[in-house]
């Protein structure tokens, strides 16, 4: 150390104390980093590597020390993609000014950004939370805190027993952080770090058992949320008061900033919402597709239609946790009836979202100090829309929506200070003047007319030494070395007046100045630096002023959001045809004509074809569907499930009429790969994922489950598949209401025998080879087995195809047995009948008042269209 420069020295002591972080250490306008956080940032942002000088006395071999460095102000770009790739980042910075200094410059870390305390917007994706976890786990119980700092919102909750894990896991589902902490329990349960690092790609870190010690954790709570939050949690779980304490010592230690405004503590315990593991998260594409992890094609695609970010992540919170209070649920439901009723209401309450800004990361940003002016105007613009958004909540007649106008406060004080201080066009730095509007303060007004009038005499003074000295070509030239200076060309340097002072040598000229022009400067220069400090410091002080108001700006943001939110599932529902489900505690669920919200949208060349559903709570408690593959038995059981999600979200639902009994939880078990990585071949995976689901689910639970059996020899999985299937309707053992389809068509005598058990089918036609699949479920086991008619749809050789029909014969004579029912020449496809009931479905779903003269248009070729096919004409 001794030998180092004294920077270098400032260097690794700061880099001694945040070992685990990329330093970004300010030198002037530049980002500087050394050693191997050069060569490690080098690598992952393609910087140029360079190096500098270690000192005077280093050997020969350590001269030099790997260097390379940013912009300042384009930061916000380069940590995105660190954070992206899971690495932290200390922010160093001056924390004196440069030309005041004597000596060194101070510096220090003033905030250290992580995947999950990131506030930039450049960082973040503006419809999704981006949150922090903490967890806690011992023998007994264990507790997860969730935190996202950019609205300033916590949530926490805890379990016992030994399944803890698992519901720790589920949670994780809901909120999909960005980083976790853990204690020295929850970093030993290898399933959940695991999770958290391949499911989530979530940055971890073991914390150890310093940060969740109880003491400090209730300390922290206490002076965060105060002493009401602290009295709210469970004496006798203490795992989740220790949960929240870690993940505010974390914050505290990483943040190094006021986080007073986040004080909305949301602590729930299990049994408030419908719990889904990450199979039934995957299997119904609730946000995202299996196949390309992309929104689009997933039910949040179908739903959001929300104007604001807010409204957004407000809206995905819904979906991600649907309620078990029905209550709630019929008061959220009827919120969105009432937006539904009311189609010119509805569309000038959207119309009124329209564009208005992230109220909550806008605050957070102001709080936490890196808000800039550019901020503060789109607070402004935002705070100018909110009196329009409240009268047209209190028009509509239903109860929720008038409480959140009341709810509303439109901040008119916070946008009239803003408008007053703040410029229309405000400058992307705040460090650099011109951000104070005109006329707001007479020092700022009167620095600004020094600096324009001065800077308007320089032109002047310019022609005026042309004039007096006869030097054609004299200029007057600034930058920052040497100021103000008179520019003469070596071929009039004989003509240079004897009171020009020799200041620079060029290759082809001579700078002088005069003591006018150093008077002059000297004025220019100090009202520059005068202003720019004041404009900062006014600046600062309406930021200090608006985050006061922190509180009153969040509850209206959250006001906003659901209204949003509930404004997209109504526009959503009038223009797809929903209808309003009827959701109670009789575990029934009864659907008329239900839809697949997704495939329906996304369908092009044909209509979808709706289907009833009725699962009772003693009758019909089991179906069980055969058909072929490809036929649909696939999208009818997720439709059934997607349907129930978005009714206990409180949406509207894809139906001509529904009721819903509360269910507790979905269970999918659809599809399965080998897990290589495991050593589990796909049997493996779907024998493991059936006992976790038998395990879990109660008599409230909703259960899809597709081909169990399939992956082992026919009898060993026809004989696994009856016993799950007894298991599921059996009573005393767990009684959930099935959707089971299975192509062991021996199940179907089990509707005789297992009570609460019926059969369905999808129905499919045939003519000669042909098969054509209609896509509706029918009372009834199938007839027969489609496997070779579709094994020719997929593209089998005709050579193939006839040596499989031949192998089935053998096999039919050998054991007895027929699989393929005779084909009946008489029963032909009526294309005239399917097509009039498509045509009839279209004409049922679709609202005419809401439709546009193009979209009826081509509404109505669509339906000749089905109807010529149908003729034999298409």
């Amino acid at each position: 150390m001794a030998e180092l420069t004294p920077m270098m020295k400032q260097y690794l002591e700061i880099k001694e104390q945040n070992p685990d972080s990329i330093l970004f250490f300010r030198l002037g306008d530049f980002y500087e980093m050394f050693a191997e956080d050069a060569r490690l940032a080098s690598r992952e942002l393609d910087l140029t590597l360079t190096s500098r000088d270690r000192g005077k006395r280093a050997k020969p071999e350590e001269e030099q020390i790997p260097m390379c460095g940013i912009p300042y102000h384009a930061s916000e770009s380069y940590i995105a993609r660190l954070l992206a790739k899971g690495y932290k980042v200390a922010i160093c910075e001056q924390m004196e000014d440069p030309a005041a200094a004597k000596g060194l410059v101070k510096r220090d870390i003033i905030r250290v950004v992580t995947p999950g305390t990131v506030t930039d917007a450049a960082c973040l994706d503006e419809k999704t939370g981006n949150f922090l976890c903490a967890v806690y786990a011992d023998s007994r119980s264990a507790g997860i805190a969730f935190c996202d700092i950019t609205t300033g919102r916590a949530h926490l909750t805890a379990f016992t027993g030994k399944d803890r894990v698992e519901h720790v896991v589920n949670e994780l589902g809901r909120f999909s952080p960005a980083e976790a902490v853990l204690n020295e329990g929850a970093y030993s349960e290898t399933a959940l770090v695991s999770a958290l690092r391949e499911k989530f790609r979530c940055r971890v870190e073991n914390a150890g058992e310093r940060r969740f010690l109880l003491p400090q954790a209730e300390r922290s709570i206490r002076r965060q949320f105060g002493d009401e939050a602290w009295n709210r949690l469970p004496a006798a779980v203490p795992a989740a008061a220790m949960a929240l304490g870690g993940l505010l010592s974390y914050l505290y230690e990483t943040q190094k900033t006021d986080l007073s405004y986040i004080n909305d503590l949301d602590y729930y315990e299990q049994g408030r919402f419908m719990e889904l593991d990450l199979t039934a998260r995957r299997n119904l594409e609730l946000t995202a597709t299996m196949r390309g992890r992309e929104k689009k094609g997933s039910l949040l695609w179908v739903l959001d239609r929300t104007r604001t970010p807010m409204g957004g992540r407000c809206l995905r919170s819904w979906l991600e946790r649907p309620l078990l209070n029905v209550a709630a649920i019929t008061r959220r439901n009827g919120a969105v009836a009432a937006l539904a009723d009311s189609t010119i209401d509805r569309e000038e309450l959207i119309a009124a979202l329209g564009g208005l800004g992230d109220m909550e990361r806008l605050i957070g940003r102001i709080v936490y100090g890196s808000a800039g002016g550019r901020d503060l105007s789109a607070l402004r613009s935002a705070i100018e829309r909110l009196p329009e958004i409240r009268g047209r909540l209190a028009a509509f007649p239903d109860r929720r929506l008038q409480e959140l106008s009341e709810e509303m406060d439109v901040l008119e004080d916070l946008g009239e200070r803003i408008a007053r201080t703040i410029c229309d066009e405000p400058p992307f730095s705040v460090r650099e003047g011109n951000l104070i509007r005109d006329g707001f303060h007479p020092e700022v007004d009167r620095l600004r007319h020094i600096l324009k009038s001065g800077k308007g005499v320089i032109p002047e003074m310019e022609a005026r030494e042309r004039e007096r000295t006869g030097i054609r070509n004299l200029k007057i030239k600034y930058n920052k070395v040497f100021g103000y200076t008179i520019e003469v060309s070596n071929s009039y340097k004989g003509e240079v007046p004897e009171t020009y002072i020799r200041k620079q040598t060029l290759a082809g000229a001579e700078r002088y100045i005069t003591q006018e022009l150093k008077e002059l400067e000297n004025s220019i220069l100090t009202a520059s630096d005068r202003v720019v400090a004041l404009e900062y410091e006014l600046f600062t002080e309406l930021r200090q002023e608006i985050s006061a108001a922190s509180a009153r700006v969040l509850k209206t943001a959250a006001a906003v959001a659901e209204a949003d939110a509930l404004a997209s599932l109504a526009a959503v529902a009038v223009r797809n045809g929903y209808c309003r489900p009827d959701v109670d505690e009789s575990g029934v669920i009864e659907i008329k004509e239900g839809r697949h919200p997704v495939v329906e949208r996304v369908l092009k060349d044909s209509l979808f074809v709706p289907n009833d559903t009725f699962l009772g709570e003693k009758e019909s408690r089991i179906a069980v569907i055969t058909g072929p593959n490809m036929a649909g038995k696939s999208t009818y059981m997720r439709q059934v499930a997607l349907i129930v999600l978005m009714a206990q979200m409180g949406s509207f639902v894809p139906a001509s009429r529904a009721r819903i009994g509360v269910v507790d939880r979905i269970f999918t078990r659809v599809g399965a790969s080998d897990d290589l990585a495991a050593g589990q071949s796909t049997f493996m995976v779907e024998m493991t994922e059936v006992a976790d689901i038998l395990r879990r689910a109660t008599r409230r639970s909703l259960l899809i489950l597709d081909e169990i059996g399939r992956g082992t020899s026919t009898f060993d999985g026809m004989s696994i598949a009856r016993a799950v299937l007894e298991h599921c309707a059996n009573p005393k053992t767990l009684g959930a209401k099935t959707l089971f389809a299975t192509h062991y068509h021996e199940l179907t005598e089990l509707e005789n025998s297992l009570p609460g058990t019926v059969n369905c089918n999808i129905a499919v036609k045939t003519r000669g080879e042909e098969i054509v699949f209609l896509r509706k479920i029918l009372p009834g086991g199938a007839d027969r087995s489609y496997g070779i008619e579709v094994a020719r749809l997929a593209g089998l050789p005709e050579k193939v195809l006839q040596r499989a029909r031949q192998v089935l014969e053998e096999l039919e004579r050998e054991h007895g047995v027929q699989y393929t029912a005779p084909r009946k020449e008489a029963e032909q496809v009526s294309l005239d009948a399917m097509s009039e009931g498509e045509v009839l479905d279209a004409l049922r779903r679709c609202q005419p008042d809401t439709l546009t003269p193009i979209e009826a248009m081509g509404l109505l070729y669509e339906l000749k269209r089905k109807l010529r096919q149908g003729d034999g004409h298409g």
